[in-house]
């Protein structure tokens, strides 16, 4: 999938989030100070040409929903970031979030039993 930009995010988190939208709608759910229907416009024309939203006419505007599954994106994005900034190992990135979160023992167990868990169900 192609890079999105962080508008181009901001819009998509919103539409993923109401999962079908108009653009008044999208517009609706930013912060201020709003950017005008015009800008959103052109973003969400972007994000179809791009292939993450579909269109389709109800009367005389168009709704817009996601081609793309959020949790597609999301292991998109975290895939590039491991390979990006450590060098590809989910330890050093697990290591790295532990370390930043700074996560308590009762953290770091659950953690542990986290992926412990999921290593058993894929085995």
């Amino acid at each position: 999938m192609e890079k999105l930009t962080k508008r181009e995010d901001q819009i998509m988190q919103i539409i993923w989030k109401l999962e079908k939208a108009f653009i008044r709608d999208v517009i609706e759910q930013l912060p201020e100070p709003k950017p005008h229907y015009n800008s959103v416009a052109t973003i969400i024309k972007i994000l179809v040409k791009k292939g993450v939203l579909k269109s389709e006419m109800i009367g005389n505007t168009h709704q817009y929903s996601p081609v793309v599954e959020f949790e597609t994106y999301r292991d998109d994005n975290l895939t590039n970031i491991k390979k990006k900034f450590f060098g590809n190992s989910f330890p050093k990135m697990m290591a790295y979030f532990a370390k930043e979160e700074n996560l308590s023992e009762e953290e770091l167990s659950e953690l542990i039993d986290v992926i412990k868990s999921n290593k058993t169900k894929k085995s």
